[in-house]
């Protein structure tokens, strides 16, 4: 069973946490292959040419039991921190199942509306969860005081999925404790131009664990590939919960190439394009008084509420897009989505099609 803080629920509806499907992904949306995709958060035209050409040298390697060693320092190196503060993991998704697992954890609390794989790989290891549901009407942005002060670990993302709201750093700072594990996914956090808010690299904050993954920006979804930064008793500790060679060798060839000065300049100048594109959504967005979205956005995606969302979305997948429903997020309901951001023609195209999506789902025209 799952408890919530019952203060200020941001819409009526179900107390059951088994109402949510947090197993719902947005590649579900898209897996027909015929729909401009805004559902997936990954980079387009990724992994880039260079880094394909890495992948299929490393394919000359497979007999040989895939050496963490130099993709362990090079993620440490990055991030200016010692090596036994880093863990490999094949994607952010086994870090929170490892997380789940092995950590001695007992009043768990999850931020929402975030990322649900946190809060699934805690249910599925038999834990309690509680919920902190942030609000609409702050812009989702994390009031430290809401979060229960017995909660022994506490996960957050930043920029939190699906909000987009980058939340400043000294906030969640301020989340940590003496007996309490932090944990903070920042698989966005290198779309985010010059990685404002990171806690990444860290070693002041207690209890301070920092999850990043490379499938966003780099294109690797179907690779696997991510990584812990945490106390040194926190890795071993996850390690030893982890499976012999569970990143293999292609990942970590990735992982180490994606850690280079020349791969963190790319990834930056791609962070910058995708804020002036995000801004052009917006403000297409803002067109059309019947949709509201969350201006504050800061990742590769933007939220917005529209009344019928569900119906838009379906009205809108007729037309050529996948969008990603809202209602599997705890905190949110029928009426969110989220968008991915697009280059600009492609932004272009999509608010026509939801020009018509809107008038064919009965909704007014833009103001």
């Amino acid at each position: 069973m799952y408890t919530h803080t019952d203060s200020d629920r941001p819409f009526p509806g179900p107390r059951d946490s088994d109402a949510y499907d947090l197993r719902h992904h947005g590649d579900v949306e898209v897996r027909d292959g015929k729909l401009t995709d805004l559902a997936v958060n990954v980079r387009t035209n990724t992994p880039p040419a260079w880094l394909r050409e890495r992948l299929v040298e490393s394919l000359s390697g497979l007999a040989a039991y895939p050496d963490g060693r130099a993709a362990r320092a090079a993620v440490a190196e990055r991030h200016g921190l010692p090596a036994r503060r880093v863990l490999l993991t094949a994607g952010a998704a086994e870090a929170f199942v490892l997380l789940a697992r092995a950590l001695p954890v007992r009043r768990p609390v999850v931020v929402h509306p975030q990322f649900t794989e946190p809060e699934a790989a805690l249910r599925d290891a038999g834990h309690q969860v509680r919920r902190v549901l942030l609000r609409e009407e702050d812009g989702f942005r994390l009031d430290p005081a809401r979060v229960p002060a017995d909660a022994d670990l506490v996960v957050v993302g930043n920029p939190t999925n699906p909000t987009s709201v980058l939340h400043p750093a000294q906030t969640l700072a301020a989340l940590a404790r003496p007996g309490r594990v932090l944990v903070v996914d920042e698989a966005f956090m290198d779309a985010v131009p010059g990685e404002r808010e990171a806690l990444a690299g860290r070693t002041d904050v207690p209890g301070l664990v920092v999850l990043r993954s490379l499938t966003k920006t780099w294109g690797l979804a179907g690779l696997r590939v991510g990584y812990v930064l945490a106390a040194p008793d926190t890795v071993a500790m996850l390690e030893r919960a982890q499976p012999l060679w569970p990143v293999s060798t292609p990942a970590l060839v990735a992982a180490e190439a994606c850690m280079s000065g020349e791969a963190l300049a790319e990834a930056e100048e791609a962070a910058r394009r995708t804020a002036v594109e995000r801004a052009h959504l917006l403000a297409g967005l803002a067109e059309f008084e019947e949709v509201r979205a969350v201006e504050a956005a800061e990742g590769p995606f933007v939220l917005i509420r529209v009344e019928g969302a569900d119906v838009v979305r379906e009205r809108l997948r007729g037309l050529g897009f996948a969008a990603r429903r809202g209602d599997t997020f705890p905190g949110l309901g029928p009426q969110w989505l989220r968008l991915a951001v697009r280059d600009r023609a492609t932004t272009n195209r999509f608010l026509q099609a939801l020009d018509q999506a809107l008038v064919m789902a009965g909704c007014s025209r833009p103001g």
